[in-house]
């Protein structure tokens, strides 16, 4: 989980793992009114790193470190049908908007807490027949939730999970599946549309410039290869893929789409190999 260390100037220093829920729509500014400090994952480190900065700077100091707040403790049951949360429905949107970027295991597939799967989440959720203090949610139709989304709202989003392959309940989501690894392509889209846009790409760029950058890139590609030169085979496929990327954007269709296309061309070809070329039938 990533964890923000920002500062509202003349106001206070805080933490917290979702910046726009807490700074922005709970405490009301916007985002020039605020700045982030640093950013780790390190619960511990930015938790002290917060209170020498507000003795330093002069604020409010908090009474409790950041790390040992209830709300950074959620511990969820999980049996084989459903996930239990530790409060009442009432406050559970809050605990589980502090816990964005948990994941954790079903029988039915992996789960992890997003601004996205948190919708989910309040509108499926069922108060616990034996205690109000609880409620749970069926892990069943949660996990085909995510198999039918992509729980993240943006790229960026999706870049402040951190991936792990240790499968605990704290870390981020281990790209270990069909699924996981689908919602990281899509997330990459994102980033290369966001970076072009940034710098005018669409605004101002030409499909016959992008085609002609393309063929520059594939050239690229075809001399690290003669070199067998696995580096630079790996950049030039990646910014052939930028290149695309782009090109589809300026062309008025999603590269996802051309992809979905060209998978829906080919996933029933039957043919054969000849001389290291796949022949279709």
């Amino acid at each position: 989980m990533m964890y923000y260390l920002y500062h509202v100037p003349g106001v206070k220093i805080g933490v917290t793992t979702n910046l726009k829920d807490r700074v922005e729509r709970q405490q009301g500014y916007y985002p020039e009114e605020y700045e982030v400090i640093m950013s780790t994952t390190d619960i511990d480190l930015i938790s002290k790193k917060e209170r020498q900065l507000q003795k330093a700077l002069g604020y409010k100091v908090d009474m409790k470190l950041y790390s040992k707040l209830k709300c950074n403790k959620m511990k969820i049951n999980v049996t084989e049908m459903t996930t239990t949360f530790p409060c009442p429905v009432v406050k559970l949107k809050g605990r589980l908007m502090d816990n964005i970027g948990m994941q954790w295991d079903t029988v039915f597939g992996r789960c992890i807490i997003t601004n996205a799967s948190i919708e989910w989440i309040m509108q499926n959720v069922k108060s616990s027949q034996y205690t109000n203090d609880r409620c749970y949610v069926y892990n069943r139709a949660f996990a085909r939730w995510f198999d039918n989304n992509n729980p993240f709202d943006n790229a960026k989003q999706m870049n402040e999970v951190e991936y792990k392959r240790n499968g605990t309940l704290t870390g981020g989501l281990a790209p270990t599946g069909i699924r996981q690894q689908s919602y990281r392509a899509i997330a990459h889209f994102d980033l290369i549309r966001e970076w072009a846009k940034e710098r005018g790409l669409y605004d101002k760029g030409d499909p016959k410039t992008q085609y002609i950058k393309l063929m520059e890139e594939t050239g690229e590609i075809g001399r690290a290869i003669l070199k067998n030169n696995t580096n630079d085979i790996v950049d030039g496929i990646g910014d052939a893929v930028v290149v695309l990327t782009n090109l589809a954007e300026l062309v008025g269709i999603p590269i996802e789409e051309c992809i979905e296309a060209a998978y829906n061309e080919i996933k029933n070809r039957t043919g054969k190999m000849e001389n290291g070329t796949f022949k279709k039938d």
